[in-house]
């Protein structure tokens, strides 16, 4: 998720089918994958940055640990983007000295404070420099050149030795993201998918992923799930089936897809019967990797929002008590359906001094669940909301 791929995403939508579930269709599993536990998952990726540069968090009009504030409302895991080289961190800050943020380090840290705070895992690697979206899936520039199977390799090397590191820390995430909103396929040109013969490269690239996480797993001992995650409900059938029939790609756990609604056409109360399809069709857990919804439409600051009256469902209006209306109905449809959780996109992401290569602040605090003032509001309540008696 970032600005360009916003402004462009429904142009690269085109680059996979949308389909309904019924085209994948067959009778229901008579032993569905039924999740265990409800993930109620946040992206955390910018906390770190935002905090190094002057944002402050509060819970009850009191200034606390961004961390601590998840934890306490009931998020059980974070999630966290992983870039392979982002040099152009620099270029954002206008300094060749600034550190560097969603690389190792970076994210090491934000994995500590959210295990810190009892919360599990999510990394998401994007195999990129920068942003893996349906619009940019680019080669890191260290494997660029290279022929397919160094590539290849150098996915297995660099998953490995990431997860590797990770568990010398005692880090280890609980689960695993192989790409990021994968609809065109990651690591352009080498994964890209346009016929049956790049979808069998693409399915290569992602097993080789995969593989380096079950060596970790069997290393030690610990239990990794593994996600693939495109944008969109409406591209799940044609995709998943595309990466599983021809790309032969079987060993994964999840099947993760993002829900924006000013990018889908797929209305909320549909959610549950895609997700019934999602599971039975596939025989995997479901869960959305990336949503949000608006809380207002005003701004904290002059970097433009994204989400405007467009992004909006109808009955969940642009307030606080809207957009938590909004998430307990999803997050109600996703359990209907059988599904295994919902990750909210970037609800940390308040104004502050932090930049991007396309503004200062945040383009996205009126979909964050803190106000302008960065004190928690309602909108964390469908967290805790008890869905067994709604």
């Amino acid at each position: 998720m970032r600005t360009t791929w916003i402004l462009i995403l429904t142009s690269m939508l085109l680059t996979v089918c949308s389909s309904s579930p019924s085209s994948s269709e067959k009778e229901p599993d008579d032993d569905p994958v039924i999740p265990s536990k409800f993930v109620m998952g946040a992206d955390l990726s910018y906390v770190n940055q935002i905090l190094d540069h002057g944002g402050i968090y509060k819970d009850g009009g009191v200034e606390k640990d961004p961390y601590q504030i998840f934890a306490d409302k009931e998020t059980t895991t974070a999630r966290f983007r992983l870039f392979h080289d982002p040099q152009w961190i620099k270029q954002a800050y206008g300094d060749e000295n600034k550190q560097l943020y969603h690389n190792f380090d970076d994210v090491a840290l934000g994995i500590q404070r959210a295990k810190d705070q009892g919360m599990e895992v999510l990394l998401d690697f994007h195999y990129s420099d920068i942003w893996a979206d349906p619009a940019n899936q680019e080669v890191p520039a260290a494997w660029e050149g290279e022929n397919f199977e160094a590539v290849k390799d150098s996915i297995y090397d660099y998953t490995y030795a990431m997860l590797s590191k990770l568990n010398a820390d005692g880090l280890l995430p609980e689960m695993v993201q192989i790409g990021n909103e994968t609809n065109s396929g990651m690591v352009h040109p080498y994964g890209e998918v346009y016929g049956d013969a790049t979808w069998q490269k693409l399915g290569e690239l992602i097993n080789s992923g995969i593989s380096a996480v079950r060596s970790i797993e069997n290393e030690t001992g610990e239990e990794i799930k593994v996600m693939l995650h495109i944008a969109q409900p409406e591209n799940v059938s044609y995709w998943f089936g595309q990466i599983t029939n021809v790309g032969g790609v079987e060993d994964f756990d999840v099947v993760g897809f993002s829900y924006y609604t000013p990018y889908s056409d797929l209305p909320l109360n549909e959610i549950s019967t895609y997700v019934e399809s999602f599971r039975n069709n596939f025989e995997r857990e479901v869960m959305i990797l990336e949503t949000a919804y608006s809380w207002t439409f005003e701004g904290a600051d002059d970097y433009s929002n994204l989400f405007y009256t467009e992004s909006l469902s109808e009955g969940f209006p642009a307030t606080q008590e809207g957009q938590r209306d909004f998430m307990i109905e999803l997050v109600n449809q996703v359990k209907e359906g059988g599904g295994s959780g919902v990750f909210y996109w970037e609800p940390a992401w308040i104004t502050s001094n932090m930049k991007d290569l396309w503004g200062t602040g945040s383009s996205w605090e009126n979909n964050a669940l803190f106000d302008f003032q960065g004190n928690a509001h309602i909108g964390f309540e469908y967290m805790s909301h008890d869905y067994n008696n709604n």
